[in-house]
C-alpha cells in the first residue's frame, strides 16, 4: 500500500514539534528595575497627611458643644435641604 501524502503529512508533524532553545549565556548579569510614577508618590503623600489628620475636629465640637449648653445652636431646616440637594450626586442608593 502507498501514500501519497506521506510528505505533507510528515510537514505537519514536524511543524508541531518544539523548538530546540539554546540555554541563556550565564556570564550575562540581569536585574529587575521598579519605577514608582509621580502620581503615586504624590498619592503617598496625600495618604500619608489623611492618616496623620484626626478623624474629629475637637475645636468644631466643642464650639457646638457650647453653643448647644448655652442653647444658641439653631439648625435652619432650609440649609440642611440645600445641602442635601447640592450632595444628591454623591449619595449611593
Amino acid at each position: 500500500m502507498r501514500i501519497d501524502a506521506y510528505n505533507a503529512v510528515s510537514q505537519v508533524y514536524r511543524s508541531n514539534s518544539t523548538p530546540v532553545v539554546k540555554k541563556a549565556d550565564n556570564n550575562k548579569s540581569f536585574s529587575d528595575k521598579l519605577e514608582i510614577s509621580q502620581t503615586a508618590k504624590t498619592f503617598k503623600t496625600a495618604k500619608a497627611a489623611v492618616d496623620n489628620a484626626p478623624d474629629i475636629r475637637a475645636d468644631k465640637v466643642a464650639q457646638i458643644k457650647a453653643q448647644m449648653e448655652a442653647g444658641s445652636y439653631h439648625i435652619s431646616s432650609e440649609a440642611v435641604a440645600d445641602k442635601i440637594l447640592e450632595n444628591i450626586s454623591t449619595l449611593i442608593f
